[in-house]
């Protein structure tokens, strides 16, 4: 998701700048002699919030979106990808490293011995001990040093095949995530396009086919169900939200509407408040929300609406 919002922002940088071109072809010259005189405008978050805001249309076209969502993808699996290299070679080293001081410790051996033999003939010539009891006592301390070379570096070995097993294990799992992600998002942008409210149900259906723990999807389901003056079950899914999600103010805007519609104008104006508590988005929806009409008469729904209005004249005040 980060590398789609960061695309996304990219392109809404770029756009002013190209909606610019378009529109003054003919201002070459003079856009050259007045940037020696004025340093260049800088454009910001805001300013391109503030253009979003103002458009009339789709800013994008369901070909742009899919681009984008391919593109995000290819980034992931490539990023994947280099991960599973990266975590190859590391292996291999380690396992060149552990050959290498296998090597090493065999060679050590193998010259004590030839050591220990050059020490025994001399002292039997001396008459100090026999070959035999000297060889067999070499045999021994290089039997034991061998073996415990042995164990732990199999033990090491049986670590490092852990580890690979674990991090392969990892790799599938966000493989698998990645593709639910990507199945979602195109998901979402069809629902969004979709004008049907049936159709748009069946689609957010899928979503928590996907992610059954997603309350969004669940309220703008909810949304749906309204439209078609399903109320009793919208207000379910939006319990259903609430459970999942406490905090979310689409869940109890969607309440406050479908409590209007059948009448309890109380009950809806509670949800409504608890809504423009989350988020004083919904004061101004609620301004706009034909279904809150009937809550008119209600004393205090007009506070409601008007109490952002109100803390900010006490403060420039």
């Amino acid at each position: 998701m980060r590398c789609l919002t960061r695309v996304v922002i990219l392109m809404l940088l770029v756009l002013p700048a190209a909606l610019n071109a378009q529109e003054a072809p003919d201002s070459g010259a003079e856009s050259v002699m007045d940037s020696g005189n004025q340093p260049s405008a800088l454009v910001t978050e805001q300013d391109v919030r503030d253009h979003v805001e103002t458009l009339k249309e789709p800013l994008y076209n369901p070909f742009i979106e899919r681009y984008l969502v391919d593109e995000v993808k290819a980034l992931r699996t490539d990023m994947e990808r280099q991960r599973v290299e990266m975590i190859q070679q590391i292996t291999d080293r380690e396992l060149k490293v552990a050959n290498s001081s296998i090597s090493y410790a065999t060679d050590t051996v193998t010259y004590f011995f030839y050591l220990i033999a050059a020490a025994s003939s001399i002292l039997l010539i001396v008459g100090w001990s026999s070959i035999r009891e000297i060889r067999d006592r070499v045999q021994t301390i290089a039997d034991e040093k061998v073996g415990r070379l042995v164990e732990e570096y199999e033990e090491r070995l049986e670590r490092v095949e852990k580890e690979l097993l674990r991090k392969s294990r990892i790799i599938q799992e966000n493989q698998h995530e990645l593709e639910v992600t990507n199945a979602v998002q195109s998901l979402w942008v069809k629902a969004t396009q979709e004008t049907s409210w049936e159709q748009k149900i069946r689609l957010y259906d899928r979503i928590l086919e996907l992610r059954p723990d997603n309350a969004e999807a669940l309220t703008y389901k909810a949304d749906a169900a309204l439209e078609l003056n399903q109320h009793q079950w919208a207000i379910s899914l939006c319990n259903q939200a609430l459970t999942l999600d406490p905090d979310s103010g689409h869940a109890y805007f969607q309440l406050a509407c479908a409590y209007a519609d059948l009448g309890a104008s109380r009950i809806a104006l509670d949800y409504l408040k608890k809504a423009v508590t989350i988020s004083d988005e919904y004061r101004e929806q609620a301004r706009q929300e034909q279904r809150l009409l009937s809550l008119s008469q209600e004393p205090d729904f007009m506070s409601v609406l008007t109490q952002q209005d109100a803390e900010e004249a006490g403060k420039e005040a």
